[in-house]
């Protein structure tokens, strides 16, 4: 034998190798069959071997590894270290709330989470079982959502082994026998070069012989698995023929196996043999899987990164972050930020800004796909004021979902009243560009759009307000509005200048005094909290101080029995910074003589506590309210007749309550703020205004 020993060929190898031999036994004439007749000491096995492990290496050097410039990606990472399951919906489910209405009750069963494709975990398929299920795939979805991530994860599942590994399980959880070509549709700037002339490019780079023979006969007999991405990449210009390329190659390669992908606004249909499915968002469990899998290095593990990562996520404040991560490109984005300084920017401005921008402008770039017209003569930052302006008009008017007539005529208004705008742009073509390209509106059915994330509309909804002075306007009509809790605190953190944020806390200071304008006993309670609490041994701030006894005394005013009402206490309380004990319900007493803010030595555990004791001995659960509230009142120097408040007068604290913890909300959020504005504001809160 010359040379060294031939290699026993398995896996891909072993394909490539019987799929050439079959070939030459059937084709006698052929150049392979010639090819193998010259073949000496085995030559033509080992040719197959070094090429077959060429290819894999090429393969997975090419499109094993991510690396995103826009997400704060300094170095590549390994596609199979954080790829995590995806799940896929059949694009009939997808559409099953086809209509505004389906789309605005959807939204209403999920909360924020609500602008899924479809909510049910039961519904959606494990990504690698359909494509092993199908044979023609076409993988819909929106801009960074895993579309190319996940062809590619096929393509390396394909390359490995299909024996068993020691557990008895196949090493590839790709099931079928064939080769991987990835080709990026992008690519495909002319149709020049045929599909198949393209595949034998990649087979001749690594040295397999005879490429055009050995690729025509791996696809004459089924061997190949081809990946198609990006269909919406294609440029415009040669989409038409490319399309029609590939339509006529897969038919005519039809006993090879296909999957494709393209953004769902993008699809036009046109090919029948295919599976069409809609990539689903990630859900609770996938987030978390892969910030385990981004945080995977022996540090990290050390110091537990991935679950403080996901339990600061997971808390109910950082509920617009946690929907951002809903999406790949945005949660690798989200995981870049948490591991440079292990935390989230309380500034969420910063945060939700960066992320816009790069489905503005930083995917777009790193796709190479701004060849359209409208992007160069619509610029960046017009694009900005567009969406601010769509995103304010449809929030004032409760909507979150909107039809195409409506959508485009905001458009059309927008070019017409800007005279730097570029007035001959068709709106159509410009709400089809931000679909199709950007993916920040989404057509969510037939004609019925919607921002992609709820996220993206409160973060242009503040900077229109921010942009336009509509700080008055936002502190009158919508500080009671919870749907717009997210808005005041961007607004906080883009407001920037030498007075920052400073105009916003003011003006909510003022409408919080207005709640208790109109109550004598609401200003005679803020009276009793400042002068029980004031100079006492607590290490608390005053405001804090007057917030636990005022939470404490509205427990007493609605409290039917001291348990229900304790736990209320306990949330206000500790909304202001002011955390106390978890305790039984008469060991309230305890927990208010530990933080030391009451002058009144009867609020001690040997006076209080035992008379609150007698009264449980004494009276059954359900008629104590009453002593226990009087025994609390004589102990805390506090007049009953204060705490016999109408319900008007308890909303109206309560109210008070969320106003201030929302002023505190704002001021964490903000990007700058005059210490002697925030020291006055802190000072007056919960005290009685003048």
């Amino acid at each position: 034998m010359i040379g060294f020993e031939a290699p026993i060929l398995t896996g891909l190898a072993a394909l490539a190798f019987n799929t050439v031999t079959e070939t030459a036994k059937k084709e006698s004439g052929s150049t392979l069959a010639k090819w193998l007749n010259k073949d000496v000491g085995n030559a033509a096995k080992q040719a197959i071997y070094r090429a077959t492990g060429q290819y894999i290496a090429n393969y997975r050097e090419r499109h094993g590894t991510l690396k995103v410039v826009c997400v704060r990606m300094d170095a590549p990472i390994e596609l199979e270290d954080v790829y995590t399951a995806v799940r896929l919906l059949d694009r009939a489910e997808s559409l099953q709330y086809a209509t505004m209405a389906g789309q605005e009750e959807l939204f209403q069963q999920g909360s924020r989470w609500g602008f899924r494709f479809n909510r049910n975990s039961e519904t959606k398929r494990n990504g690698l079982d359909v494509a092993n299920q199908e044979q023609f795939l076409l993988v819909l979805g929106g801009p960074g959502i895993g579309k190319s991530t996940f062809l590619r994860k096929v393509g390396l599942e394909a390359l490995k082994s299909k024996e068993v590994d020691h557990t008895g399980y196949p090493q590839s959880a790709y099931v079928p026998d064939c080769i991987p070509v990835f080709l990026p549709l992008q690519q495909f700037r002319s149709t020049d070069l045929t599909i198949e002339q393209r595949i034998a490019k990649e087979f001749a780079t690594c040295g397999f012989p005879e490429p055009e023979d050995f690729t025509h006969a791996m696809l004459s007999r089924g061997r190949l698995l081809v990946l198609l991405d990006g269909l919406d990449e294609v440029p415009a210009e040669q989409e038409s023929a490319v399309i029609e390329q590939i339509r006529d190659f897969v038919d005519r390669h039809h006993t090879n196996r296909f999957i494709a992908s393209c953004r769902v606004a993008a699809y036009k249909g046109g090919f029948p043999r295919f599976k069409d499915v809609a990539m689903a968002e990630f859900e609770d469990d996938q987030i978390e899987q892969f910030i385990h899998n981004w945080f995977h290095s022996d540090r990290d593990r050390e110091n537990e990164t991935a679950r403080k990562c996901w339990e600061l996520m997971s808390r109910p404040d950082y509920a617009a972050t946690k929907e951002l991560a809903q999406t790949p490109l945005l949660l690798t984005l989200l995981c870049g930020v948490y591991g440079e300084s292990l935390d989230f920017p309380k500034r969420r401005a910063a945060l939700y800004g960066e992320a816009l921008d790069v489905v503005l402008k930083g995917w777009a770039a790193e796709k190479r796909i701004h060849n359209d017209p409208i992007y160069r003569e619509l610029p960046m930052e017009l694009e900005r004021d567009l969406l601010a302006d769509i995103a304010y008009d449809s929030f004032i008017d409760n909507q979150l979902f909107f039809d195409k007539r409506e959508v485009t005529r905001r458009i059309r208004d927008f070019l017409v009243s800007n005279l730097n705008a570029p007035k001959h742009l068709d709106s159509e073509q410009v709400l089809d560009a931000i679909a199709i390209q950007q993916g920040i509106l989404v057509e969510r059915a037939r004609e019925v759009y919607s921002f992609s994330h709820l996220t993206f509309q409160e973060y242009l909804v503040a900077q229109f307000v921010v942009d336009n002075q509509q700080i008055a306007g936002l502190v009158d009509n919508h500080t009671a509005d919870d749907r717009w809790r997210e808005v005041f605190l961007l607004v906080s953190g883009l407001m920037r200048g030498r007075n920052g944020t400073d105009d916003l806390l003011l003006t909510l200071e003022k409408k919080a005094q207005c709640c208790l304008e109109s109550s004598d006993k609401l200003r005679g309670l803020m009276a009793w909290a400042n002068e029980a609490t004031e100079g006492t041994k607590g290490k608390y701030k005053p405001a804090a101080k007057r917030a636990a006894a005022l939470a404490l005394a509205l427990v007493l005013a609605r409290a039917r029995s001291l348990d229900c009402a304790r736990a209320r206490s306990l949330d206000l309380a500790s909304a202001l910074d002011l955390v106390l004990a978890s305790a039984p319900a008469f060991d309230l007493a305890s927990s208010y003589e530990k933080i030391k803010i009451f002058k009144f030595k009867a609020v001690k555990k040997s006076t209080l506590l035992q008379a609150l004791e007698a009264i449980k001995a004494r009276i059954p659960d359900e008629n104590q309210s009453e002593e226990v509230k009087q025994t609390w009142c004589t102990a805390l120097q506090l007049d009953p007749d204060l705490l016999r408040l109408s319900e008007a007068e308890v909303e109206a604290l309560e109210t008070y309550f969320s106003m201030s913890i929302h002023m505190v909300q704002c001021k964490e959020a903000a990007a700058r703020v005059s210490p002697d504005v925030w020291d006055g504001i802190e000072a007056r809160i919960l005290t009685v205004p003048d």
